[in-house]
């Protein structure tokens, strides 16, 4: 990769995550986006959440530069244990999404203004240095994977898949394709088809 633009690169992947994330609550009820939908309470709106803190943390007081009002992360110690990945009654879809946004533009700067080998400190005892572009690795990472969860979340919430508003990475297929592949991968894995599962919306981007 003769010429390549690492921190481009990752930058780029970082933001491309940002955007998945974000877009996944799009179209959804104020109880959609904070309902709880796996037995650890995994929902949309606390995943917003946590990355805002997440972002703040590693590009922000790490190197200097503490985001005032950003989530507390739980494993800080500074909230309650799972604090930052649920949404309270009085923390607004316009809150949490906005912090999130101005939290990127933060972040941005950070990554803009320093070298891929900067050093920056973790705030822990003792504090731990670490390089942007280990941050930047990590945060790549971490943003995808939480973006993969939004997926599977919000797929669960309405049947909806994509991932891009402009393109939804999906096979081909209408909802009666879908339950038809559904009952075949259920087959292959030895259990029932009992159609429990509502297909009605798959195939739909959001």
């Amino acid at each position: 990769m003769t010429g390549a633009d690492f921190k481009a690169d990752l930058h780029t992947y970082l933001q491309d995550a940002r955007d998945v994330l974000v877009w996944k609550l799009e179209g959804l009820s104020e109880y959609d986006i904070r309902r709880p939908l796996t037995p650890t309470g995994t929902n949309l709106l606390g995943l917003v959440k946590h990355l805002a803190g997440a972002e703040a943390w590693y590009f922000g007081a790490a190197f200097g530069r503490p985001f005032d009002g950003a989530p507390r992360l739980w494993f800080t110690g500074d909230t309650e244990p799972n604090g930052d990945l649920w949404a309270r009654a009085d923390e607004t879809r316009e809150e949490l999404v906005g912090v999130y946004q101005r939290i990127q533009t933060h972040s941005d700067e950070t990554i803009a203004a320093l070298p891929l080998d900067a050093v920056g400190r973790l705030p822990v005892d003792p504090p731990k240095e670490i390089t942007l572009h280990r941050v930047l690795t990590h945060m790549v990472a971490e943003t995808q994977r939480h973006a993969g969860h939004a997926d599977i979340v919000r797929e669960l919430i309405d049947g909806a898949t994509g991932q891009r508003v402009d393109g939804a990475n999906m096979a081909p297929g209408d909802a009666e394709a879908w339950a038809e592949h559904r009952d075949r991968v259920e087959r292959a894995a030895g259990g029932p088809c009992d159609d429990k599962l509502d297909v009605t919306a798959f195939g739909t981007t959001a």
